[in-house]
């Protein structure tokens, strides 16, 4: 399909997608709108950064126009209350004047705004379970007429513990419903999702779940621990565009976010301990191009979408592979060319090759500057650590042992 406008839809919103520059859809919105727009259930496995919020804000849309009934018509799940703003504001940008604003139910935000939204007539809700769970439990919201559910990122609200109140959720929503469900992976648990509540679904499967995009360049650099800092400002110096940085500790974000504000760079940081007023400050200081760079926690890996991302940088290797999936699909998106660094130390060598042995990649080696390192290059600094390790003094035969505690988060390699 070339254009939008081959599809079977409404005039208005036609003219919806137009007025906002929607032109041509990705993949994932030519094969999913059709589908949803059968009235058919869907299970939709893409990569971040595929147009998965206009795959189902899309038909949505169109089943509020087809039906003007009073009452919750839609339901959006998702695992965060920052992926949540950005789907309402999605809506909220194509609805038009035909349709009301989304009521948005999530923690950090004013209850009473919320109680408001819903009691001025929503038809759509964008929740987080939790929130939404508590209001069930209140008696603040009615489900009778509900006609779509969709769960969004769904493989990442099971990471984060939220399949019982999902249950609880969908276990009193009318069974006579489309439920769609988009995610980037298919485990168990999201499969007995599948099984349990969703009606012969078409599945759409978008390439490979667990290898970046082909759009996207991944590099790594291999640099001394206390000169991580050093590097990332080299490379932010040379990258025009936005750039994200991701760092595993609350605490290490913030000391890299002053470090670069001292530095002269205008960064802005997202974790788990900012207030909601803070996140959303710096989410939106770096949307506007106010701040260059921003630096999050895993927490902004997932469901937060912020456009023309030129850079993606860890500075800290990531815990588990498939945050470094998610983390580096905020960049290349849309079909758009993107950067993902890594940097290393020199005795995290053997985490780097397990991670890329786990996602099936290989990362291109870089010099300290920007330089691609070239296999002789590798094979000479190789054969200096052998010698380096040959040399190094042994211990005394009868020298007292010690004892390696693992402390919190650590791992303990023996050279």
């Amino acid at each position: 399909m070339q254009n939008f406008s081959e599809l079977p839809l409404s005039p208005y919103t036609q003219k919806q997608l137009s007025i906002n520059n929607f032109v041509t859809p990705t993949p994932v919105q030519d094969a999913a709108i059709p589908q949803a727009l059968a009235g058919k259930d869907l299970l939709a496995l893409a990569q971040t950064g595929t147009g998965k919020t206009l795959a189902f804000v899309v038909p949505m849309m169109e089943q509020l126009l087809a039906k003007n009934t009073p009452g919750i018509t839609a339901l959006v799940l998702v695992p965060t209350r920052e992926l949540a703003m950005q789907v309402a504001e999605q809506y909220d940008a194509l609805r038009g004047p035909k349709l009301g604003p989304a009521a948005v139910v999530v923690g950090g935000l004013s209850e009473r705004a919320q109680i408001a939204s819903l009691r001025k007539g929503a038809r759509v809700i964008v929740a987080t379970p939790g929130r939404l769970e508590d209001f069930l439990d209140r008696g603040l919201v009615i489900f009778r007429g509900l006609r779509t559910l969709v769960l969004d990122e769904a493989d990442r609200m099971l990471d984060m513990g939220f399949l019982p109140a999902i249950r609880r959720i969908v276990g009193v929503l009318p069974k006579e419903r489309q439920t769609m469900l988009f995610s980037a992976t298919l485990e168990a648990s999201a499969a007995r999702l599948v099984n349990d509540y969703m009606r012969n679904p078409v599945r759409l499967s978008f390439g490979s779940q667990s290898k970046p995009h082909d759009n996207i360049r991944v590099q790594a650099f291999e640099v001394p621990s206390d000169r991580k800092q050093e590097a990332l400002e080299r490379l932010l110096a040379n990258e025009p565009g936005r750039c994200l940085v991701f760092a595993r500790t609350k605490r290490g974000t913030e000391r890299i976010a002053k470090n670069l504000a001292r530095e002269g760079f205008a960064a802005a940081m997202i974790h788990g301990d900012r207030s909601q007023s803070q996140r959303t400050a710096a989410l939106t200081g770096f949307q506007t191009g106010r701040y260059q760079v921003l630096v999050a926690t895993d927490l902004a890996s997932r469901g937060i979408h912020v456009e023309d991302i030129a850079h993606v940088i860890n500075y800290d290797l990531p815990e588990v592979a498939e945050n470094f999936i998610h983390r580096v699909g905020r960049t290349g998106r849309a079909g758009n060319s993107g950067v993902a660094s890594t940097l290393f130390a020199r005795e995290q060598r053997s985490e780097l090759h397990s991670l890329e042995r786990q996602l099936g990649i290989k990362m291109e080696r870089m010099t300290a500057d920007g330089a691609a390192a070239t296999p002789e290059m590798e094979a000479r600094n190789a054969a200096r650590a052998a010698v380096k390790r040959q040399n190094a003094p042994r211990r005394p035969a009868d020298a007292p042992k010690t004892r390696l505690v693992r402390l919190p988060g650590e791992v303990l390699q023996m050279v």
